[in-house]
């Protein structure tokens, strides 16, 4: 028989220094694209196809099997993952070219068919953006901190994101376009101060912090939510990719969050995740089903992650990319330094609500500079609200909704339309 054991986890999110997490994820949220954004900061890799049959593994707690993942030192492997996105939002593949952080911040970017003032096609911010939406297979590979690879597979093309030590190459078949960057000084596994922050002859080098990584990061992320507001049991064993996995089901009990569940499987190995699943609360298909078809544990041989742009590929440096569109980049606030004021977090676990004074005020004036296309695409998500803060706007996926009034407030989170004008109440 599978085991079923449950229990209730209890603990405070996590915090680094004195700012909650929750603050420092906030201002991720608050820009006219938020939604597109967070979306696309939800995506990683997807849900695997599990063989018939459940294995016989024995019974182990919810506390056990955190712990499990929690030691889990898996720095090898390779594989090839699915991933199932539908949070209800139109196709992201026409935003490519706003770029930006995770948060959509409209820096314009070189999208899918390449930018005419010095955007590459194979720039990773707007590449990765396809991720939000649709099904995708990618081929992945790891070997530590500093040694990635993510391959976006299409019918006739393949776009590869590689770092080898400190260097980040992106490339796009279908367009024979490079993108070169440095990592970050500060990311894992480079070598901290030895060229500072400005990379090599003091330039600044512009490269993603972190690349598209297995469902580990997500499991680890919805683990962070576990505490009174959450329940987290054992549900079954499953067989994923190959491999005997047990389920760890992630449940929010607060009403007015759009997470309905969140289910982890768990290899019995080596407590790797190799499949997570969010349910959205209205019901229907998975919002984000990601997770391994293939993989494997073993040593990726080292020339996986070399790479040399092929004869005749245009090769776009980040620093020129950055370059191309500056003249544009400051039409967007990026965080909420950029915004002038500080987030305000209302509420508490999964129906947190976050709040920000954009200092915009009368109708439409929050998205008065955003490009046509992002504006056409925030349109079609929107429903007018009224309530004691006054009248606005929300913008709805299946998972992340934000609110937008008329004075340029701006209320984002994980909840429902009714949750979010409640807040909006509140806060006035």
């Amino acid at each position: 028989m599978a085991p079923n054991d449950s229990a209730q986890i209890t603990g405070e999110t996590g915090e680094t220094g004195d700012v909650p997490a929750g603050r420092r994820r906030a201002a991720r949220y608050v820009v006219p694209v938020a939604v597109a954004g967070i979306a696309a900061a939800t995506i990683g890799l997807v849900p695997a196809l599990a063989a018939s049959g459940d294995p016989d593994l024995p019974k182990i707690s919810a506390e056990k099997l955190i712990e499990k993942i929690a030691a889990s030192d898996t720095e090898q492997l390779s594989g090839t993952v699915k991933i199932t996105t539908d949070l209800g939002i139109p196709s992201l593949g026409s935003l490519g070219d706003l770029g930006g952080s995770a948060a959509g911040a409209l820096a314009p970017k070189g999208g899918a068919d390449g930018d005419k003032d010095g955007g590459s096609a194979a720039e990773p911010t707007g590449r990765l953006m396809e991720l939000a939406t649709g099904e995708h297979t990618l081929r992945v590979a790891a070997d530590g901190p500093d040694k990635q690879r993510v391959s976006i597979l299409d019918s006739a093309a393949e776009y590869s994101l590689i770092r080898n030590g400190d260097e980040v190459w992106a490339y796009d078949s279908a367009s024979n376009e490079a993108y070169h960057a440095k990592a970050p000084a500060d990311a894992k596994g480079s070598e901290k101060g030895e060229k500072g922050e400005k990379g090599e002859k003091g330039k600044d080098q512009v490269a993603p912090k972190d690349l598209p990584a297995t469902p580990q990061d997500f499991a680890k992320e919805a683990l962070k939510a576990a505490g009174d507001t959450t329940s987290v049991t054992v549900d079954g064993t499953a067989r994923i990719a190959g491999r005997d996995a047990y389920q760890l089901l992630i449940k929010p009990k607060q009403d007015g969050s759009t997470v309905g569940s969140v289910k982890v499987a768990v290899d019995s190995e080596t407590g790797t995740p190799l499949k997570f699943t969010l349910q959205p609360s209205s019901g229907g298909k998975a919002a984000i089903d990601v997770g391994f078809t293939k993989v494997d544990f073993s040593k990726p041989a080292a020339s996986t992650f070399d790479f040399s742009p092929p004869k005749g590929a245009k090769v776009t440096e980040a620093d020129e990319s950055k370059a191309a569109g500056k003249d544009q980049a400051h039409k967007a606030p990026k965080d909420a330094k950029d915004l002038g004021t500080e987030p305000n977090v209302i509420g508490e676990g999964w129906t947190t609500v976050v709040q920000l004074d954009t200092g915009a005020k009368g109708p439409g004036a929050v998205s008065k500079d955003m490009p046509a296309q992002a504006e056409q695409f925030m349109n079609a998500l929107g429903d007018k609200v009224d309530g004691k803060f006054g009248s606005g706007t929300v913008f709805k996926t299946r998972l992340v909704n934000a609110l937008m009034t008329d004075d340029g407030k701006v209320f984002v989170g994980a909840v429902t339309k009714d949750a979010l004008v409640k807040a909006a109440n509140e806060a006035k």
